[in-house]
């Protein structure tokens, strides 16, 4: 029984490091950190929302994330805002309508387990979820992956050569809100953001290209993963939490480690 849930906890948070990290590396390239907790924060009021209405969380949190994807999209085409001012008013009306929504719901909703998830609890369909939510993000970011990286390199030049930057980065930030909506339960609201960018920043120094950069940030997401789940075992520490702490210790020795190389991008 502890060899099965352990076993379940192991696969889950490896398919999050799996389809956080390559996600992970555009957003360090596009500088989207912020949107990461932007999503977070509209996740929380997925999840009210679908407890309020009696709908799948998952697919609550995924409709909810894909609105706001589409709002900082449409906002950014129109060019009378800066990104930061949009991504605080999505950011900080999501939490507050989320946590609007959770009073309104009553004692039904388990922050604990929402804000920091909840790794040793995830089922055999939870991993089929997020096995099928691996294989759709991966295929979708491979398709455009070419697009995403002329547009983060000069975004005039990628539309000169018919890239389509603009497709691309909307499809990129649906992705987003589906890996948002797949993880949620391993690492929760408050952590799903640090999967994305502490792998990604960690692999950043030793890489020589994109797509090493990309390899290298799911190892160290699968790193912090392992880390995380054997210090939560040994030390009976949250397991969210804990994979983050391996995470930072992971970018830790990496800075810590001389290299002379140069940034992929």
């Amino acid at each position: 029984m502890l060899d099965d849930f352990l076993i379940r906890a192991l696969i889950g948070g490896l398919l999050v490091a799996l389809l956080a990290s390559p996600l992970g590396c555009v957003v360090v390239w596009r500088r989207l950190a912020y949107f990461g907790d932007t999503l977070s924060h509209a996740a929380l009021l997925g999840i009210a929302l679908g407890t309020l209405l009696s709908v799948s969380l998952p697919f609550a949190i995924l409709l909810v994330c894909a609105a706001v994807a589409l709002i900082l999209f449409l906002l950014r085409r129109n060019g009378d805002l800066a990104s930061d001012a949009i991504l605080g008013l999505l950011a900080h009306g999501s939490l507050a309508m989320g946590l609007v929504a959770i009073a309104l719901a009553g004692q039904r909703i388990d922050l604990n387990g929402l804000l920091f998830g909840d790794i040793f609890a995830v089922s055999r369909s939870d991993l089929f979820i997020m096995g099928g939510g691996a294989i759709i993000i991966l295929l979708a970011l491979a398709s455009i992956w070419n697009d995403l990286l002329a547009a983060t390199v000069s975004p005039e030049i990628a539309a000169a050569e018919n890239a389509r930057p603009q497709r691309a980065e909307l499809i990129f930030l649906l992705l987003l809100a589906l890996t948002v909506a797949v993880a949620i339960k391993v690492v929760g609201v408050l952590l799903i953001t640090a999967m994305l960018i502490i792998p990604a920043i960690t692999a950043r120094r030793f890489a020589k290209g994109p797509e090493a950069m990309a390899i290298l940030a799911v190892l160290a997401g699968a790193g912090a993963i392992c880390l995380g789940l054997y210090g939560s075992f040994v030390f009976d520490t949250p397991a969210g939490p804990s994979i983050v702490v391996g995470a930072c210790a992971l970018f830790l020795l990496a800075r810590i480690i001389p290299y002379g190389g140069r940034r992929p991008i």
